[in-house]
């Protein structure tokens, strides 16, 4: 990740730099680059960076230099950065990384702003990537899009339904809402390296389906965190999802197996209700005990074999093919 770090660096520097500079100081802050005032900031997080290493990656993987999926790792790192701010607004998670999130430290207006900019700026540094592939790579991330304001719609209309019964969320819907939330960002990723390399449509979709399938471990793994996680690591309070109420795969997981202790758990879910550090401790604890914390565990181990069988299928490079899945590991393995 670091050597792709630092390939995709001076393009991304670029592009928050041709923003407007109000909506450039904010982007440069969700990046971890400078403080609240603008002041370059050396210890703030940069996050992961998973999704331009997997960019540069994909075009690695099919033969490419990676300097030729450059556009694509901009573009997906800020198509990233704008889905953070907006949904922190929308989740009301006051920190990120471990400072305000940008909607706290400048406002709410101003982080829909920014990230309105992030979003425009993503799709124009893709439309004017150089040689022939290039509004076959905008096709690619216009349909990202789309995808991505279908799981957050569909995340969103979960915390509206009932634990249990009749009208509850399953898992399946779950998993959908996960694939188009988080998995399409990370197949669109892969695929975008691919496009710009010249690739196949058969090798593009392979890497894309392994992209997907590795969102959904992402995400199971992002559950696990938002529960058991740490948050001097995460960068986010104890219990966070469990406070919210949010419907993650370990609580759902956890529901349908049934028993005393589901009962026991749906009651203290429903009806909704704020939960103080002694009540959600307690849920935690219930979830773990019906096996919500293993099964999501075994979840993400699923789509990450998943993903491996996807890039077999495909020719790829095996050098590249190595690194691809070495960062699947990370992913399983990532504890913020």
């Amino acid at each position: 990740m670091k050597r792709c770090r630092e390939l995709v660096r001076p393009a991304l520097v670029e592009a928050v730099g041709s923003l407007h500079p109000w909506a450039g100081e904010m982007a440069a802050y969700a990046l971890g680059w400078s403080d609240v005032v603008g002041t370059p900031d050396p210890g703030g997080s940069e996050g992961k960076g998973v999704r331009q290493a997997f960019a540069v990656l994909g075009a690695e993987a099919v033969g490419a230099d990676g300097a030729e999926a450059v556009p694509g790792a901009v573009a997906v790192e800020l198509v990233h950065t704008f889905s953070l701010l907006h949904d922190d607004i929308m989740d009301g998670d006051a920190l990120r990384r471990q400072r305000p999130a940008v909607w706290k430290a400048y406002g709410t207006g101003p982080a829909v702003l920014a990230g309105d900019a992030l979003l425009a700026q993503a799709v124009t540094t893709l439309a004017e990537a150089p040689g022939r592939h290039a509004a076959s790579a905008v096709r690619c991330l216009c349909r990202t899009l789309n995808a991505l304001v279908s799981g957050q719609a569909q995340d969103l209309r979960f915390e509206r339904r009932s634990w249990y019964g009749p009208g509850a969320v399953g898992l399946e819907q779950y998993r959908s809402m996960a694939e188009h939330k988080t998995g399409a960002l990370l197949g669109c990723a892969l695929a975008l390296g691919a496009v710009l390399g010249g690739a196949p449509e058969p090798t593009v979709n392979a890497l894309e389906r392994a992209g997907r399938h590795i969102g959904l471990a992402f995400q199971a793994v992002d559950d696990i965190l938002g529960i058991w996680g740490d948050p001097a690591v995460t960068g986010k309070p104890v219990h966070a999802d469990l406070r919210r109420g949010k419907k993650t795969y370990p609580m759902l997981a956890a529901l349908a197996g049934g028993g005393r202790a589901a009962h026991e758990l749906a009651a203290l879910l429903d009806p909704p209700r704020p939960l103080d550090h002694e009540a959600a401790a307690h849920v935690a604890a219930l979830v773990e005990e019906l096996g919500g914390r293993t099964v999501t565990r075994e979840e993400a181990r699923r789509h990450l074999d998943t993903a491996r069988r996807a890039l077999r299928e495909a020719s790829l490079t095996p050098t590249a093919v190595q690194h691809v899945d070495m960062l699947f590991t990370y992913v399983l393995d990532r504890t913020r």
